[in-house]
């Protein structure tokens, strides 16, 4: 592949993903719930891309991002990063150490992703050893350090500390530095702001683009707001019912709702348009 194809190819393509939970029962057949109807998306190879997935609890937004991270099977379909299959129904797929190199989450409640026993620098100390390549694993300081300086954190500001000595805004950029070590195409941040402080919300969402346009991480980031989905996208999809019903530039999608499900959404938000997001 050439270095201009490469950068115009896909860092991720999402080819009809289906998803059904439950189903017939041990006496009675019973229809399942459908969380995904043959869901494809994708998302272009240029640097610091970000697909934003919105939609109300129910629309499959979370399972989709679950099955990119490899946490839920897909019963049909396939996720491929930088052209390498990484989940699927029945597709072979890269080992769990690759996934983890290629693909890195962020979830919600960042004061689950660490243990009360441990000091919160030891993740990141692991996932250098664990993830990096040969260097990184002999020394992780260097990278550890840059991963901190690109959230606004230094590795005295941890420490040896556990969780109860940071805010949640805190630990959720902590968070995003484990993921920055494994020098990661993909981040998946799932509803990345929801359990931080309102004042500091924004902070979060200024740091993602900062990082997808500085570094050239792609993100996919689920979110139920439509506003920082605007914001923060070049390509957004609008989920309901487990279907996609609008995916585009988020301009477009402004411009001309395709689904009626969106002008609602949009209609919920009066002051949503143009001016707004510059």
């Amino acid at each position: 592949m050439t270095g201009a194809s490469a950068a115009s190819a896909p860092i991720l393509e999402i080819e009809g993903l289906r998803k059904t939970y439950g189903g017939n029962g041990f006496f009675v057949k019973r229809a399942g719930h459908v969380a995904l109807n043959d869901v494809s998306l994708s998302l272009g190879g240029g640097r610091g891309q970000v697909l934003a997935i919105v939609g109300e609890s129910g629309s499959g937004k979370t399972t989709l991002a679950r099955i990119i991270l490899r946490l839920v099977k897909a019963d049909a379909g396939v996720v491929r990063v930088a052209g390498e299959a990484i989940a699927g129904g029945g597709v072979q797929t890269v080992n769990d150490r690759r996934l983890r190199q290629l693909v890195q989450p962020i979830f919600q409640n960042p004061f689950e992703a660490f243990s009360l026993h441990l000091p919160v620098e030891e993740y990141l100390v692991r996932t250098a050893i664990n993830l990096g390549d040969e260097a990184t694993a002999r020394s992780p300081e260097a990278t550890i350090a840059d991963a901190l300086s690109a959230v606004g954190l230094s590795r005295t500001t941890l420490a040896g500390k556990g969780i109860r000595a940071f805010s949640g805004g805190e630990l959720q950029r902590i968070s995003i530095a484990r993921a920055l070590i494994a020098k990661p195409r993909l981040i998946v941040a799932d509803e990345p702001v929801s359990m931080v402080d309102a004042s500091l919300r924004m902070t979060i969402v200024n740091l993602f683009r900062e990082l997808s346009r500085e570094l050239g991480v792609a993100f996919v980031y689920i979110t139920h707001d439509l506003s920082t989905a605007c914001y923060l996208s070049d390509q957004m999809a609008i989920m309901r019912h487990g279907e996609v019903v609008d995916f585009g530039v988020p301009d477009d999608i402004l411009g001309s709702p395709k689904s009626p499900y969106t002008k609602a959404l949009m209609d919920a938000i009066p002051t949503l348009d143009r001016r707004w997001i510059d």
